[in-house]
């Protein structure tokens, strides 16, 4: 029992050499791993995935608290395929976007036969949570799905209600955590707590990803996925909540990514 923790900080070094070792694609100050959703698929066994797009890029020029996660997670995955297009732009562009929504979706079918894999899900409204972990659970025919909670609005202001969390999912048994609560606040919990769930190998923060399984919430039609245009079908039916953040708020990507292809941008947070 005495070199257990030995073999483990090993198998963990190990890991992260491999992952610093993989081709990555630099999008203004983030490095987006370079692979497909199967290579994803296949190599996806312990860490923190983000999963970044415009919205992300763009607080990722002022939030330095959201800075510093993006360099501590382990998987980060381009999650647009604006971001992807405008990859072809550069050197070396993206292979392929791997939308967070229809991955999760992917991740649990490729595991339904993995009785090692047990998920809990934290995020979305009331009841939404259990919903979406009872559709995932009959699609697949097991309980892959051991636990869902959904947290009241501004939980992660409250230190009890993150504590009861953290007990929660430790109670489950859970090795896969899913987190939707949106960014930048979603990768912030994850990562300021991640230390406290022992028993969770994998963390991932896959924003309304919960909502799409629980079917209140309904993912663009594949053609409007295609051409990259999922964002402008999700402002239309959103467009009170999502107006601002697509076309005020994340125009300033353009600018940054011009800045980049001309090389004058600079990342703000590197002196």
């Amino acid at each position: 029992m005495g070199i257990q923790p030995v073999v483990d900080k090993t198998k963990i070094r190990l890991r992260s050499k491999e992952l610093n070792n993989m081709e990555k694609v630099k999008i203004l100050n983030v490095r987006i791993q370079s692979i497909t959703e199967n290579g994803l698929l296949d190599s996806l066994k312990e860490g923190v995935l983000v999963t970044p797009n415009v919205d992300h890029l763009v607080k990722l020029q002022h939030d330095k608290e959201f800075y510093d996660v993006y360099q501590k997670a382990e998987w980060v995955v381009c999650d647009s395929k604006i971001l992807y297009l405008l990859s072809k732009l550069l050197e070396h562009p993206l292979p392929e976007a791997i939308p967070g929504s229809s991955f999760f979706t992917a991740y649990y079918t490729y595991h339904k036969d993995d009785k090692d894999c047990r998920i809990f899900l934290l995020g979305a409204k009331e009841g939404i949570a259990a919903k979406a972990m009872e559709r995932i659970n009959g699609k697949v025919g097991r309980r892959i799905v051991v636990g869902a909670h959904s947290p009241s609005f501004g939980f992660e202001k409250n230190e009890q209600e993150c504590e009861d969390i953290i007990d929660i999912v430790n109670k489950s048994g859970a090795n896969v955590l899913l987190v939707g609560v949106g960014a930048p606040k979603q990768e912030k919990w994850i990562m300021k707590y991640r230390d406290r769930m022992p028993g969770v190998k994998l963390f991932m923060a896959l924003g309304a990803t919960i909502d799409f399984e629980a079917g209140t919430l309904k993912r663009a039609p594949m053609f409007w996925q295609k051409i990259g245009m999922e964002w402008l079908y999700r402002v239309l039916k959103e467009p009170r909540r999502l107006f601002k953040r697509y076309f005020v708020d994340d125009m300033q990507f353009f600018f940054y990514f011009t800045k980049q292809l001309l090389g004058l941008y600079k990342d703000p947070f590197r002196k």
